[in-house]
């Protein structure tokens, strides 16, 4: 709601509350002046009381308040004007009455601002959901598919081979080139995979789907030479997760540049994790704010409400998410995007599925995937390489990073099946809690302190030599990643 429409509702309460107020008590400021013609005491002056005997009246003998501070005698039952009583009594009730509206007033306001704000969002996350249901996007581009697998037998089964050819049916079979890497599973993606590519050669789908032998296992047992391997606190050097993450990802592209090389050419590279989605999910994806940005990003869910990719999303200023659940940013432009359903701008995102144009990949200094330096990863530091290649296009300043709400994907179809409700999918009871909660943890200073840390850290490593320097500095956390056998671990 915007502070205009807050403005004129807390006038209209303001009018309508002092309406009803008038008809039990004339004016709260009257019993300061006058109650039935008897003057009340000024607050500035203090009275004494002098009797000539028991039958004459009293009198009131007014004194200068002096420094000095002399006691004032008490009127006692028998001495009280019960005019002067009655006064008492109908300001101190006054007052009790004033207080008491005041406080219905403000709980009126403030459970109507918030009733108000509720069903504002919830009907522009209606309409925004909607109309994204009926939107068809006209433009036929080219687009360059590629994902890297590992593990994934159970979702690729499930639900993302058979949506992968969906898609491809939308785009259209000659409009799309499909590059696949997958890197020495221990389930039987590979078998799953195989399946796929029986389907899409049947479909006549140009790709590449390379299949690697090379395990986990394996890459550790490597020797450990050249970028990518640090040394942990039990002195054994390790695999670094990110820069071999940075790697497969980078051999996902080797077939777009061999194919530019050949003259042919594509609009957007579309990278797709292992997630549930639909053909209409890359569509709207693809047409995120008009089909201009530098990227732009899905929402990503694996246990719902939370979002899952922390690890790399920045909000437009940079920061972190100050929390898992909606409305998730501290920013301003970030937050407000996110409460009217448009195109979020960050300054950098991967979750779930993401598309870029495809030129910086192929330009005569491509952009490619990376990890930050060993040297600087020694000072128990990490960035992510899907943060890292937003900082390095020369595209996400020129034309945005944004993510988009519309675009909610899953990591199981339970997931998937949550976040896209038959009606509205966050509750009012969700948005409440979200827009309170976000409001109280922006007062915090927990984001500032935990960024003062990696600054610190960064800081004592360019002080080392004046070539250490990092571009990426807004993605790198308090945090030291390992490849392990089955996956990865912190250290």
């Amino acid at each position: 709601m915007t502070d205009r429409r807050i403005t004129l509702l807390l006038l209209s309460l303001m009018i309508i509350i002092d309406t009803s107020a008038s008809g039990s008590i004339h004016s709260y400021v009257d019993f300061g002046i006058s109650l039935d013609s008897q003057v009340l005491p000024p607050r500035n002056t203090e009275y004494s009381l002098s009797r000539a005997s028991s039958t004459t009246p009293i009198k009131y003998v007014r004194k200068t308040r002096s420094r000095t501070l002399q006691p004032t005698p008490t009127l006692t039952p028998d001495h009280q004007s019960p005019t002067l009583s009655l006064s008492m009594t109908v300001l101190s009730t006054s007052r009790r009455v004033l207080r008491y509206r005041i406080a219905r007033a403000l709980i009126i306001i403030f459970t109507l601002w918030n009733v108000i704000e509720i069903h504002l969002i919830q009907h522009r996350i209606y309409e925004a959901d909607y109309a994204a249901l009926r939107h068809r996007p006209q433009r036929q581009e080219r687009i360059y598919i590629a994902s890297i697998n590992w593990n994934n037998e159970l979702i690729l089964r499930s639900h993302w081979s058979k949506a992968l050819t969906q898609l491809i049916l939308k785009l259209g079979p000659e409009n799309v080139f499909i590059s696949i890497y997958e890197s020495g599973s221990y389930d039987n993606t590979k078998g799953a995979l195989k399946e796929l590519d029986w389907e899409l050669e049947r479909m006549r789908v140009p790709r590449n789907i390379t299949l690697s032998p090379v395990t986990h296992e394996d890459e550790l047992a490597a020797p450990a030479r050249g970028e990518g391997w640090i040394r942990t606190p039990d002195g054994k050097k390790q695999l670094r997760r990110v820069p071999y993450l940075a790697r497969i990802r980078n051999l996902s592209l080797l077939p777009l540049r061999d194919l530019a090389r050949q003259s042919i050419t594509f609009h957007k590279i579309l990278f797709l994790n292992d997630v549930v989605f639909t053909p209409n999910d890359v569509l709207e994806l693809l047409d995120t704010n008009g089909g201009e940005y530098g990227a732009a990003c899905s929402l990503d869910f694996s246990k719902p409400p939370n979002y899952y990719d922390t690890f790399a999303l920045r909000d437009s200023k940079g920061h972190e998410s100050i929390m898992q659940t909606w409305p998730y940013f501290s920013s301003a432009a970030s937050r407000h995007a996110m409460k009217n359903m448009s195109p979020v701008p960050v300054a950098s995102c991967w979750n779930g599925m993401v598309a870029m144009p495809a030129s910086p990949f192929i330009a005569s200094s491509p952009l490619h995937f990376r990890g930050i330096p060993d040297s600087l990863a020694k000072y128990h530091l990490e960035g992510s390489e899907c943060c890292l290649i937003h900082t390095d296009n020369p595209l996400s300043v020129e034309k945005g990073v944004y993510l988009n709400p519309l675009v909610r994907v899953g990591y199981s179809g339970a997931a998937y099946t949550t976040i896209h409700p038959m009606m509205n999918w966050l509750s009012a009871k969700r948005i409440l809690q979200g827009l309170w909660v976000n409001r109280i943890r922006r007062l915090a200073i927990t984001i500032w302190l935990k960024e003062e840390v990696v600054r610190r850290r960064i800081d004592n490593w360019r002080a080392l030599s004046s070539g250490n320097e990092e571009r990426g500095e807004l993605c790198i956390i308090n945090e030291m990643q390992i490849l392990h056998r089955y996956g990865w671990a912190h250290v």
